[in-house]
């Protein structure tokens, strides 16, 4: 999550979170298959509890997040046309369980589910390759826009739903996403337009952000949880990589990737 301004008192403990997190889910993507499945299903099962949370469940959070990890894992393994409407697991789940909000935390679970059997589908069809590049596309475009936010600064973002974001560290996150689009086209053969689909992933991924401050601020609450130390939770650290996985998986319906990734 991008942040524009403020101290940087929790930059040593975003760094040490960061990197074990980065670590750990590298290793996991190179393996693929069910680890990459599995870890996938846990991160958006846990999405989803700090979703119902945030909705307002308190114990049936837990179930709610159980549902929407037992769902994914479902999903992914078989991958058959049949088994897409666990994508609705989690928002039935909160339909039944929540009092209010419930409208919000279906939308929201029903996203992390999607965004999650979209980044399956992508190491499974396209390889490792193309799961680092959108990785890269996400982290790049957020520690850019983080470092050029803070020293920088200047006029908001989205004073009313993000007000720490700036203009400059959002144009860096694209200028990030570019560089790694770049990268890809003269280290791994990919065309040009990986560049502009690169910047576009980067936007996806900030507008995922957003919709996840928008949520925090509907919440009342500065994280989603504190289950990653210096981040918040894992919405706070993932909402990026959700809106790039969605739209990647949108943009795969209609165009063929840039040749030469795999």
């Amino acid at each position: 999550m991008t942040v524009a301004e403020g101290h940087w008192s929790d930059l040593s403990r975003r760094i040490a979170t960061g990197g074990i997190t980065a670590i750990l889910g590298f290793w996991i993507m190179w393996l693929g298959g069910h680890p990459f499945h599995a870890l996938v299903a846990l991160v958006a099962g846990l999405m989803v509890w700090e979703v119902a949370r945030m909705a307002g469940a308190t114990d049936s959070a837990i179930f709610c997040g159980l549902v929407g990890g037992l769902a994914l894992v479902l999903l992914v393994t078989f991958q058959d046309a049949y088994m897409l409407p666990l994508l609705l697991a989690p928002a039935a789940a909160g339909f039944l369980m929540l009092k209010s909000n419930r409208s919000t935390c279906a939308l929201y679970s029903t996203a992390i589910l999607v965004g999650g059997y979209g980044l399956a589908v992508l190491r499974d069809d396209h390889g490792f390759v193309w799961i680092v590049w959108l990785v890269l596309v996400v982290i790049v475009s957020d520690i850019m826009g983080y470092f050029v936010g803070k020293s920088i600064g200047g006029p908001r973002f989205w004073p009313s739903i993000s007000p720490g974001k700036t203009w400059s560290g959002t144009i860096a996150g694209w200028a990030g996403a570019a560089l790694v689009g770049l990268a890809f086209v003269l280290f791994a053969n990919a065309g040009l337009e990986l560049i502009a689909l690169s910047v576009l992933a980067a936007i996806a991924g900030q507008a995922g952000d957003v919709a996840e401050s928008a949520l925090k601020r509907r919440a009342g609450v500065k994280d989603s949880s504190g289950l990653l130390p210096g981040h918040g939770g894992m919405c706070d650290r993932f909402d990026s990589m959700l809106g790039a996985s969605l739209f990647t998986l949108a943009v795969g319906q209609v165009i063929e990737f840039p040749l030469g990734i795999g």
